[in-house]
């Protein structure tokens, strides 16, 4: 019995790792470079000068880093009015709730959020740096007794205000105590550990997933269930190749009850761990470990172009903006601003923009798989699972970071470091350029390089890491882009050859390696765009580019595209459902400003990324991820809107959505209103993918259109030799 308790705790203890660990990814063969195989382009490093300095032998160049951000948290204090909350503004939330009266009579109860309750917009857009900071508040949502309520925390005044209670369908985000502590559950039941053990897994080897379930009827209402499936991890840290497949629990997520135990897959074997390691230092078998490439990194002589102001606030060439960590979204930029090169005024182009949903159906209804429709941001939140980024691997040398500080489920603050990087990025891309042709007899060659500023995230939600970078030009461009890489989520089969197949007998997914399916999945990443281009009453519009029939004898041409403006009135004017063969350009336009030639000033959006849902409209999935349904959405201005897929999104029935607000078709024109963009992936695994796959990214642009009266970049400088470090090699020094 003893041994029998060891190994139980042992597995506990491996749970809670399988949930929390942080797994580094890299392109297997592929070693990831290090500090020192990077030159030291340092104070009196002999490997680094200046040019001007190389060629007079004078002392090396001193290379500037960004400052390091500190890391003392207990300490901070907001200086803007979005400053996420602080450690101390937390342990104070978690003080006053826990003398209030409706937590005061319950024994037991979860933060599942708390954070900054933004104030009125129209009190930040007023506010300057120097005024007095505006009134700090909390918003909370708590679960007591079985119940879900919405509060207010005034910090100051200590004042609770408790909004409502939550009676439509759906529960909050999950805490990480419900995910850790469900994945132990199963173990108390004896069914479960008899199912194990008939499979030949030793407990000790044994690594559970928490599953959301979605919502597939009555019979799933009115408790707070949650589905865990098992791995074998032995032999390999990548367990996920190893599934025990057809063991399904559903469990209690509140009492950890276990209510149905499915076992159907008895006669599947569980997949060799032979070649699933994804580590360097695992790659020993069949290949040598290649060194396909050199030590890169960007070396910034006279230090870097941006600067971190009060802990949230970047300020980058001719760009401002805030940046916020967020527990559910994961970053949120705010009042971005852009300079004009004409007039030196910071004028507005968004006021706040952040990953609202991201949804997984996967496309297999067998009874373990079915359920498989994540709502990343809703139900795991994205920001929670957001893991310490890699210096020299996710983020160049030359990147500053910044720490997410959130709540634990009794609301204990904690932080979640190096969550969040911004670096100045050159690929060797070009911003502009234009040479002469001889004929012209003008020696003209005229180019600039392209320089970007990257403000980065990852969240490793389980298998999957998702890399989500707001990436800003000089140009005014924005570019939103989605890496996808990670672990592919994979099923058991029989099957270990394609020959083996009988007739039309569906895989739902790809043969990968011996007895592993990659199963077919779509990713739809929805995201809040509150564009203020030039102040917050602006209008949607759809430029439609259609061909015209030229008239007979008019021209040698008998057809030609002609761009027809239409601005949309009301909500359903703006649902837009991306084609092909009827193309349209979609801005975001301020009627009451124009240019001196009298275009209106404005922000267009570039779609990409541009797969779209195939599932029926009433499959259950679906209705819940019907913010899919279209690719851009625009609706009014509604501080309470802003997760596509509801306030509370785990187990809802999909009656709190984007669809659902669109669908009321309110006026758009000439409001303060939010532009919704969908990226979507669909995802056939082929063998590439496994045991890790190679990062595959999409991404949109938010493109000024008439916002500036010429080319806002005439004035950059080109790249001058002397300007720039000569590096050279210890060994050739």
């Amino acid at each position: 019995m003893e041994s029998r308790n060891f190994h139980r705790l042992l597995f506990l203890f491996i749970g809670v790792a399988v949930v929390l660990v942080v797994t580094w990814v890299h392109i297997p063969y592929a070693p990831p470079p290090n500090a020192t195989d990077l030159l030291d382009c340092t104070t009196n490093s002999p490997w680094c000068t200046s040019k001007n300095r190389f060629q007079s032998k004078q002392p090396a160049a001193t290379l500037k880093y960004p400052p390091k951000p500190k890391h003392h948290h207990v300490s901070d204090t907001p200086h803007h009015p979005l400053d996420p909350l602080t450690v101390q503004e937390l342990n104070k939330v978690r003080t006053i709730l826990s003398s209030h009266p409706l937590f005061k009579s319950s024994p037991s109860y979860a933060l599942h959020s708390v954070v900054l309750q933004e104030p009125d917009k129209n009190l930040v857009l007023k506010w300057n740096k120097g005024d007095p900071l505006l009134p700090r508040q909390a918003f909370v949502i708590a679960r007591v007794k079985g119940i879900s309520h919405l509060l207010t925390v005034d910090i100051d005044t200590r004042e609770v205000t408790v909004h409502e209670t939550w009676s439509a369908s759906g529960y909050p985000t999950m805490t990480i105590e419900d995910m850790t502590s469900s994945v132990w559950a199963p173990l108390a039941n004896p069914a479960f550990n008899r199912s194990i053990l008939s499979r030949g897994v030793d407990l000790k080897d044994l690594a559970c997933l928490p599953i959301s379930l979605g919502w597939y009827g009555k019979n799933e209402e009115g408790r707070r269930l949650i589905k865990i499936q098992c791995y074998s991890s032995k032999d390999t840290a990548n367990f996920y190749m190893r599934p025990i497949e057809g063991l399904t629990v559903l469990l209690d997520m509140d009492t950890k009850e276990v209510v149905e135990i499915s076992d159907k897959g008895r006669k599947i074997p569980i997949p060799k761990a032979t070649n699933t390691d994804y580590r360097y230092s695992s790659q020993t078998h069949n290949q040598q470990k290649l060194k396909l490439i050199n030590p890169i990194s960007i070396e910034q002589p006279e230090g870097p172009s941006f600067s971190v102001e009060d802990d949230h606030l970047v300020k980058w060439a001719n760009w401002e903006f805030h940046v916020k960590p967020d527990p559910r979204a994961g970053v949120i930029i705010s009042r971005a601003k852009v300079r004009d090169p004409d007039s030196g005024e910071m004028r507005n182009v968004m006021y706040k923009g952040f990953t609202s949903e991201l949804f997984v159906p996967y496309m297999d209804p067998t009874d373990a798989w079915y359920f498989k429709t994540y709502m990343d941001a809703g139900e795991y939140g994205f920001g929670f699972q957001a893991m310490p980024l890699d210096p020299l691997n996710d983020c160049p040398r030359n990147a500053y970071y910044m720490d997410g500080v959130f709540a634990a489920g009794d609301g204990t603050p904690y932080v979640r470091s190096n969550m969040i990087c911004v670096f100045e990025s050159y690929a060797g891309d070009i911003g502009w350029r234009h040479s002469e042709s001889p004929i012209t007899g003008l020696e003209i060659i005229e180019v600039r390089p392209k320089v970007t500023l990257v403000v980065r995230m990852v969240a490793s939600v389980a298998n999957y890491d998702y890399i989500v970078d707001w990436e800003f030009q000089t140009d005014g461009l924005i570019r939103i882009k989605v890496g996808l890489s990670g672990i592919l989520m994979v099923k058991g089969t029989p099957y270990e050859n394609m020959n083996q197949m009988q007739g039309q007998e569906n895989l739902y997914g790809t043969l990968l390696s011996e007895n592993i399916i990659g199963v077919i999945h779509d990713h739809y990443i929805t995201f809040y765009l509150d564009l203020d281009v030039d102040g917050p009453d602006n209008s949607f519009v759809k430029v439609n580019i259609q061909r015209q029939e030229t008239s007979p004898g008019e021209s040698p041409r008998r057809s030609y595209l002609k761009a027809t403006r239409n601005v949309a009135k009301t909500e359903k004017d703006a649902q837009i459902k991306l084609k092909l063969y009827d193309p349209s350009e979609f801005h975001v336009i301020n009627p009451t400003q124009k240019t001196r030639v009298g275009n209106p000033v404005g922000y267009k959006v570039v779609p990409g990324g541009t797969a779209a849902s195939l599932l029926r409209h009433d499959d259950p999935p679906q209705k819940r991820g019907a913010f899919t349904n279209n690719q851009i959405w625009v609706t009014p201005y509604n501080q309470s809107e802003q997760w596509a897929g509801g306030l509370f999104v785990y187990q809802n029935q999909g009656e709190d959505t984007l669809a659902v607000w669109s669908d009321r078709d309110r006026p758009i024109e000439n409001k303060d209103i939010v532009m919704w963009y969908t990226l979507g992936f669909h995802h056939v695994p082929c063998q590439e993918d496994f045991p890790v796959m190679p990062t595959v990214s999409s991404s949109f642009d938010l493109k000024p259109v008439n916002f500036f009266e010429s080319n806002p970049i005439l004035g950059i400088p080109p790249n001058v030799e002397k300007d720039l470090p000569v590096c050279k090699p210890a060994a050739s020094s």
